[in-house]
């Protein structure tokens, strides 16, 4: 079994991204499966062209992506991608689309196929903070994640793909008071968490997860 991990370079005007520094001190193997690590531009479209030539070189039967989420508590698996790119700020090429379908043949929304729920279990029972996020945003995040159900639905049939949130690093939130961080071990650990409930669990578990607003 092959688990391709994409980790985003730095983008809105940090010097450092914990999503690919995480994915960088993964090991190599995790759980019978090699593990390929992907550094990914922050810019719309070629992120995607990217991952999908590392998907043909590769034919990985599981595609996760990994990226910044400033100001979260825990290391989030994504729960779903919506069909809608609409940029806050400009990506690392000065794109910044607003209101507009990622591809306009897709459906409104695509369900990450990864155990969402095995993952957070694995991750909490390692001592990792965790929880299932309803939300990717509407950032190169969301496109990363829709774009690449979106092929699976479309061309890779039988893959698995999903996204993971990561917080802040402690030396990123020196002058953002009052702002969450976890250490680059913890998130590099979580992940590697998520990897494994990926390769062992086939389908996901029955537990609370949701949240009430």
């Amino acid at each position: 079994m092959k688990v391709l991990i994409t980790g985003f370079d730095p983008f809105g005007g940090e010097k450092i991204n914990p999503a690919l520094e995480a994915v960088k001190k993964l090991p190599n193997e995790i759980s019978g499966a090699e593990v390929i690590k992907l550094e990914i531009p922050t810019v719309f479209r070629k992120a995607l062209e990217k991952i999908e030539e590392a998907i043909q070189e590769h034919n990985p039967d599981i595609i996760i992506s990994i990226g910044q989420a400033g100001g979260r508590f825990g290391v989030t698996p994504e729960r779903v991608a919506i069909n809608m790119d609409d940029a806050r700020i400009e990506d690392n090429e000065g794109n910044q689309p607003i209101d507009i379908a990622i591809f306009e043949d897709g459906e409104n929304a695509y369900f990450s196929n990864l155990p969402i729920k095995a993952m957070v279990k694995e991750m909490q029972e390692g001592g990792i903070p965790s929880s299932v996020s309803n939300s990717a945003g509407t950032f190169v995040c969301n496109h990363v994640m829709y774009g690449v159900l979106y092929m699976i639905h479309k061309k890779y049939t039988g893959k698995k793909g999903g996204f993971i949130h990561v917080p802040y690093i402690p030396s990123q939130v020196v002058t953002k008071p009052n702002t969450p961080a976890m250490s680059l071990d913890d998130i590099a650990k979580g992940l590697e968490l998520c990897i494994k409930a990926a390769v062992e669990n086939d389908t996901d578990l029955k537990a609370v997860g949701g949240t009430i607003c």
